[in-house]
């Protein structure tokens, strides 16, 4: 076999596909870079995926396998070009003794294709799972902490420290003083009981504390 007549009739060939695409780098070994692209690709947006497969002509090339290199993705998940060029590499195995560059080109292009369309499902289930998240977390700050006792008594004590009902209640104990009308209904246990008996009757099943 005449290698390099057959590897310039396949450059000529790809010239001919690739015509404007196609870009020569070295002369000698024949060394060349095609760029290829998923459908939707746009390269200014997150949209599509897109490369540079570099080739290199080996010296008895299609007999041995020709070398191949990935430049300048666009949008790849991690790991991806790695994938990429494995594929690559089982398609020259499986295609050594032919000119193989054509089938390569367009083995990659398929392959970011279907990478791309995986993607979109991605994202899409993100959206919906994120869409679900945020529809339930406004349903339970909608609904609040459902009332019983033990929670009513520990806003309750909260709520007394916060406003300082116990320690003004333990001063005036302390020092024989009267608490304002506020301040006693505030601290008033028959009221804090009432409260409580109606919750353990269930009665306050669908109160909330927002």
């Amino acid at each position: 076999m005449n290698y390099e007549e057959e590897q310039s009739n396949e450059l000529e060939a790809l010239d001919s596909i690739y015509y404007g695409e196609l870009e020569i780098l070295e002369a000698n070994p024949k060394k060349f870079t095609i760029p290829i692209k998923s459908e939707e690709f746009e390269p200014e947006t997150n949209n599509g995926l897109g490369c540079r497969l570099e080739f290199t002509y080996t010296p008895k090339y299609p007999d041995e396998p020709v070398l191949v290199t990935i430049e300048d993705e666009e949008n790849f998940r991690e790991g991806d070009k790695d994938r990429l060029m494995e594929f690559l590499q089982e398609q020259i195995k499986d295609n050594l003794g032919t000119v193989v560059v054509f089938t390569l080109v367009s083995a990659a292009q398929e392959w970011l294709n279907v990478q791309w369309d995986q993607i979109k499902v991605d994202r899409e289930e993100h959206a919906a799972k994120k869409l679900i998240e945020e529809e339930e977390a406004e349903r339970k700050r909608f609904e609040g902490t459902r009332v019983t006792v033990e929670t009513f008594l520990s806003w309750k004590e909260k709520f007394n420290e916060e406003t300082g009902i116990n320690k003004k209640r333990a001063i005036a104990e302390k020092e024989g003083k009267k608490l304002t009308g506020k301040e006693l209904f505030m601290t008033d246990k028959t009221l804090i009981n009432s409260d409580l008996k109606f919750l353990e009757e269930g009665n306050m099943k669908h109160l909330c504390l927002i």
